[in-house]
């Protein structure tokens, strides 16, 4: 029979070696947890040393991400190049039904001005004026842009003039969904004939239509913003977008007013044009 003080001290040597066995089990665990990190973070940084004399990692190198390519470039057109050209694709729009608004239009409205204009003003849809006349801005919200465009020392002649769409939508509601589809590819090949060098949306449709954006107005305008690619040789042209000439008739304060003016003139800089003398 073992006595009491001596099977004690053999428990007390059992549990002692139970606790130094499980604490160096422990440590062992710990050690090989930031082995492993240590090994982890080393590939990923793509380093050639680990630790522990283990065998070098092979270096890793990130794929270089492709810079972006130069703006393909469009054929460079002649006046009189651009000017047959956009007589050809209006007579594409006068002859377009393909969607419910050929059915109600009085006229299509193309869009006029200089066919080899650095300037295009872009707005959303013709209203009653001009789907009499067939002519874009004729209206009051036209006098207004006219007196805009004159302000920054040019004429109507010296820049283009057109809509999102090129019939006017009944009682001048707003394009649906269908009708601006339908209209788009006359957009697109008007902006490669005359290959602007610089776009002025004016209101909400316009600059989300061309923007491919659902900010607002009043968070964009007077902020340059770039043209999406939305066609061949199109991304990256400057686009200012700015209020309608309508909302400033219809909200026609000092501060609406001089936003505008702010709008245009860094679109002047942009060009290099000068501020017209006064008179």
């Amino acid at each position: 029979m073992v006595a009491p003080r001596t099977e004690t001290r053999r428990d007390c040597r059992g549990q002692k070696n139970r606790i130094e066995s499980a604490a160096m089990s422990d440590q062992a665990d710990r050690l090989i947890r930031v082995a492993e990190q240590l090994i982890e973070t080393d590939m990923l940084l793509g380093g050639e040393f680990i630790p522990a004399g283990g065998t070098p990692a092979p270096e890793i190198v990130p794929e270089a991400t492709p810079a972006p390519g130069p703006r393909a470039k469009l054929p460079e057109y002649t006046p009189t190049q651009k000017a047959d050209m956009l007589k050809n694709l209006n007579e594409e729009v006068r002859n377009c039904t393909e969607c419910q608004l050929g059915d109600s239009r009085t006229n299509t409205v193309f869009g006029e001005g200089d066919p080899g204009a650095n300037l295009m003003f872009v707005g959303e849809a013709p209203g009653a004026d001009e789907d009499a006349s067939g002519r874009p801005f004729v209206g009051r919200a036209g006098a207004l842009l006219t007196k805009m465009i004159e302000a920054m020392g040019l004429t109507r002649e010296d820049v283009f003039i057109c809509n999102m769409l090129k019939c006017r939508p009944p009682n001048n509601r707003a394009p649906g969904p269908q009708e601006l589809q339908c209209c788009w590819s006359f957009l697109v090949r008007q902006l490669q004939i005359i290959q602007p060098k610089v776009i002025v949306t004016l209101g909400n449709p316009a600059t989300h239509g061309l923007l491919d954006t659902k900010v607002g107005i009043t968070k964009l305008r007077g902020n340059w913003q770039s043209l999406p690619n939305i066609g061949d040789g199109l991304e990256g042209i400057d686009v200012m977008p700015t209020f309608h000439p309508a909302y400033v008739l219809r909200q026609y304060t000092p501060d609406n007013r001089q936003k505008v003016w702010s709008d245009l003139q860094a679109v002047m800089d942009k060009l290099g044009l000068k501020p017209p003398k006064k008179k």
